[in-house]
């Protein structure tokens, strides 16, 4: 029988995402915790624990069965239609950049994916989200120094919302960074 541990990251992710307004967007991990969220299983065939990743961060299908990869879902407070950084994402970020310069994490690639909420259009979100990732893999590479070439900026939009909204409903929770860790 197999035995399934929620690690700490996870569980505060919950909390994370249970909570609403300003009191969420205050709240993420730290450094440690991500670079505990991004880790890979082992590959002894135990398990350290069990990963949430939305659809999009799933092995692709040309190498077998979709297996979820290791992620981290973060509040990256950015102004409503604006890819520029706001101090608050700046210090969801230093934990980001700290976690990805860690020893543990070294080797790994990482997609930076961006998601809005409903608000606007679906071109326009795209663009938008787009925007908001690379601006997150920027401030990395280079105020952390993170390789650009280990760092995939991908703007997922309006797409894979994390709280099914209307369409033009503002919801914080859908406006979030999500890091994917790709493997070596």
């Amino acid at each position: 029988m197999r035995t399934t541990i929620l690690p700490a990251a996870v569980l505060f992710g919950a909390a994370l995402m249970a909570t609403t307004g300003p009191a969420w967007a205050q709240v993420n991990p730290n450094a440690d915790q991500i670079v505990k969220s991004l880790s890979p299983l082992s590959t002894d065939g135990s398990s350290r624990g069990v990963r949430i990743a939305p659809p999009s961060a799933t092995a692709p299908a040309a190498t077998g069965p979709a297996e979820a990869l290791p992620s981290a879902s973060l509040s990256v407070l950015f102004d409503s239609g604006s890819a520029d950084l706001t101090p608050a994402a700046i210090k969801t970020l230093n934990e980001l950049g700290k976690a990805l310069t860690d020893p543990r994490l070294a080797g790994g690639k990482f997609r930076i994916e961006g998601h809005t909420d409903t608000v606007g259009t679906k071109d326009g979100n795209k663009a938008l989200s787009d925007a908001r990732a690379k601006a997150v893999a920027d401030y990395l590479a280079s105020t952390y120094r993170v390789d650009p070439s280990k760092l995939e900026p991908v703007g997922m939009g309006e797409d894979e919302l994390l709280v099914k909204t209307p369409a033009q409903t503002p919801e914080a929770r859908n406006r979030r960074v999500v890091v994917v860790n790709l493997g070596g």
